[in-house]
């Protein structure tokens, strides 16, 4: 298949992303990826279940007091949010607008930066109040959890530049399309983990 075929709205197939045999591939082995990913976090959240509010010497801390659920809650918005916006950004790419496209992508990095923002300044807040890394099992648990999730973040946020970056003058086409599918679909996966965070972590946590 010729990649540098020239499209218009009525040439451009309705599944772009899997319109080539490479993007079926690509789509396939991002799924098989994605279950690795599944088994990473499970793992994560049964370490972090089995070590919650675990302190120094069978000490525990106080969740309610440690965690800011309003703080959480802008968070998970942000978040989802940007969820949407990349649901647009393909809509606009199945709909062969590349412009439309790339601006909503753009949305979603600025409310991807908010959040990820917004997570380093809670986790300098907890350190501050002596909750870190290194002071129990809790801790690490917990930084490990949602620190992992924010690499996620910022693997997603360099996808989505990057992608962006290169293609700005390319256009939209069958080589790239599945790229952008393939980022917005990890960019759903991240969200969904954050949603499961939120609830096991901080509502949990405050309850």
């Amino acid at each position: 298949m010729d990649y540098n075929t020239k499209h218009t709205p009525h040439t451009w197939p309705k599944h772009p992303e899997t319109a080539s045999l490479e993007g079926k591939n690509k789509v396939t082995g991002f799924w098989l990826f994605l279950g690795g990913e599944t088994v990473l976090f499970a793992t994560l959240f049964a370490t972090y279940l089995a070590l919650k509010d675990r302190g120094p010497s069978g000490m525990k801390f106080s969740t309610h007091e440690l965690f800011e659920l309003p703080l959480a809650f802008i968070m998970t918005m942000l978040l989802l949010t940007s969820s949407l916006t990349s649901v647009y950004a393909m809509y606009h790419m199945k709909n062969f607008n590349f412009k439309a496209m790339q601006a909503w992508i753009s949305v979603t990095v600025l409310l991807g930066l908010g959040f990820l923002g917004l997570e380093i300044y809670e986790f300098v807040e907890y350190v501050h109040k002596g909750f870190g890394f290194r002071q129990s099992a809790f801790g690490s648990s917990f930084f490990t959890l949602v620190g992992t999730h924010g690499v996620h973040v910022i693997i997603g946020l360099v996808w989505f530049i990057l992608l962006m970056l290169r293609n700005a003058k390319r256009g939209l086409n069958l080589y790239n399309a599945p790229k952008y599918y393939l980022a917005a679909l990890y960019w759903h996966f991240i969200d969904v983990v954050w949603v499961f965070i939120f609830t096991v972590v901080y509502l949990m946590g405050v309850m």
